[in-house]
């Protein structure tokens, strides 16, 4: 196999795979050499900025309901079968894999050698295949980067193969339609065709992560972003699109870990990862000034478009897409931390963005009720977010990132009580959303003020405060905080009518339980007790 300028690992080999040794293997070219490869194939251009801009083709986002994964001896007892895993047979992914070889035969192909990880004590070794080298710029930024020593040793434990121009046969390759990301837990494979969609990448080594590193490591692995204070502090911040998740842990008084996906170890925080992809529909440099400048050369740009007659991007053109994304190391945030680890995180934050006002903006909870709420996952989407919505939709992801879950709920939030159990960090479930009423009669909860509630809550100021409880939720809230008005602090009083707000209440703690219902069969009796008491509901 012939490979240009990149370092080659000295054991380096693709025919265990299957690759017969005639393709033309570029092995771990640099951003630079990635990037001028798409130049010169047509494949992408320059923005003003120096980003490489590229289109995805048919697929602008994840496929989540042609993720599958193989169902052997492994898998089959400890897979949380269901709407997000898909049972595949061994036999039909092993000809699957071959096509997709045989379709790569005589193809230049783009190899990168990766870490998971950021913690040694817990780092993974990758290795992404792609047919083009954006995708592997892609996975360069994304993941870490090993050194040119720790090249030259390279064994990787994962492989990873996407082929976005093989599309499959259902009839004859057993997938839902022509593309498909597929894990292998037992072969320790991820093979990824028909779709050039990049995050198809980022997510299946999430679901890898999420499955090995509770059942091996006993880590747990999360759906969030992490930051750490100047005094050593960690802390992270769960929750869904919308809620604030990358805008809230990026505090320029505090280091940013990562603004994704981490583990939780015995020692502190790691993050997975060695980038970010961020969203980028409406950025701007005054919104989201890190993001903004992060977005330079090296950086890749996915179907974005620019201003007509310039090469300046125009980020509030969804023409393609509203899920316009940015993916760059983590070195081009000025504040990050490298390496991307810290301690045993002391506050946890719980991102809402509840449309019906009724949720405090900020509570202090109970292990039961963060127990409770981590498997919840509750947020609300408002009209304008997604295409159809006209009013607000409830939305309820367990762990936050239900679709990343190759194990059940259950595990990871009875690993999340251990942890809590033994270092007694505090866990605030703070909403973003409305006030006052809900969508359409109160008004969104200014940025300002939750920012004050998590400075108060990370310099230990909240939690002197004196704290009273909210019916129907039973949350703790603060009765005062700095820099916030106390009326704000107790939703039912921001309300005019309270007779309406007890309505809402009751139907939101309703819907919590009929959510539940599904998990409760494996949930403790403390965690059943910390579901919200609606009148007229059943609480199992």
């Amino acid at each position: 196999m012939k490979h240009t300028t990149g370092i080659k690992p000295e054991s380096a080999s693709l025919t265990g795979l299957g690759f017969s040794g005639t393709e033309n293997v570029l092995w771990n070219l640099s951003p630079a050499e990635l990037i001028a490869e798409t130049i010169r194939l047509g494949q992408g251009a320059f923005n003003d900025c120096g980003a490489l801009m590229v289109d995805t083709g048919e697929f602008t986002g994840r496929s989540p309901k042609d993720k599958f994964t193989v169902k052997d001896n492994l898998t089959k007892d400890t897979v949380w079968w269901g709407d997000v895993n898909f049972p595949f047979e061994q036999d039909k992914f092993t000809a699957l894999r071959k096509r997709m070889i045989d379709y790569a035969t005589g193809k230049t192909i783009y190899v990168h050698d990766a870490f998971v990880c950021a913690d040694p004590a817990h780092t993974l070794k990758v290795r992404v295949i792609t047919e083009t080298p954006w995708a592997n710029l892609f996975a360069t930024n994304l993941f870490l980067r090993p050194t040119p020593h720790e090249l030259k040793t390279y064994t990787p434990e994962w492989h990873i193969i996407c082929l976005p121009g093989f599309k499959a046969d259902a009839k004859i390759d057993g997938t839902r339609q022509h593309n498909f990301t597929m894990l292998n837990f037992t072969d320790k494979q991820i093979i990824i065709g028909g779709s050039a969609y990049t995050g198809e990448i980022k997510k299946s080594v999430f679901t890898l992560l999420n499955y090995t590193l509770p059942t091996e490591k006993g880590v747990l692995s999360m759906h969030c972003s992490a930051n750490i204070g100047k005094a050593g502090d960690t802390a992270i911040f769960f929750g869904l699109s919308g809620t604030g998740k990358t805008t809230l842990s990026a505090d320029p008084n505090r280091g940013l870990i990562g603004d994704d996906e981490h583990g939780w170890s015995d020692t502190g925080v790691f993050n997975f990862e060695g980038g970010c992809y961020a969203k980028c529909v409406n950025l701007s440099r005054e919104k989201e000034p890190e993001i903004f400048d992060a977005i330079k050369f090296g950086a890749l740009l996915e179907n974005t478009r620019c201003y007509e007659g310039t090469s300046t991007v125009d980020y509030d053109n969804i023409k393609v897409t509203e899920n316009t994304r940015a993916a760059y190391p983590i070195h081009h945030i000025s504040n990050a931390v490298e390496p991307s680890v810290g301690g045993i995180p002391q506050n946890i934050f719980f991102l809402t963005c509840d449309a019906y006002g009724v949720l405090p903006p900020i509570s202090k909870l109970t292990i039961p009720q963060a127990m409770y709420h981590f498997i919840s996952g509750y947020t609300a989407k408002v009209a304008g977010t997604e295409v159809g919505v006209s009013e607000p939709q409830l939305t309820f992801s367990a762990c936050f990132g239900k679709v990343f879950l190759p194990l059940h709920p259950i595990q990871y939030a009875e690993l999340l009580g251990k942890k809590l159990g033994k270092h007694q960090a505090n866990v605030w479930l703070v909403n973003t959303g409305w006030s006052g009423g809900p969508y359409g009669v109160g008004s969104r909860m200014k940025l300002s003020y939750t920012r004050a509630m998590i400075t108060a809550a990370l310099n230990g100021s909240l939690a002197k405060e004196r704290f009273e409880t909210l019916p129907i939720f039973n949350l703790q809230i603060p009765t005062a905080c700095p820099g916030v008005p106390s009326e704000l602090l107790n939703p039912r009083h921001t309300w005019k009518d309270k007779d309406a707000y007890d309505a809402k209440a009751n139907d939101l703690a309703k819907a919590f339980v009929k959510n539940f219902e599904q998990y409760a069969n494996r949930a403790n009796a403390e965690v059943l007790q910390a579901a919200p008491k609606a009148a007229n509901a059943v609480n199992a």
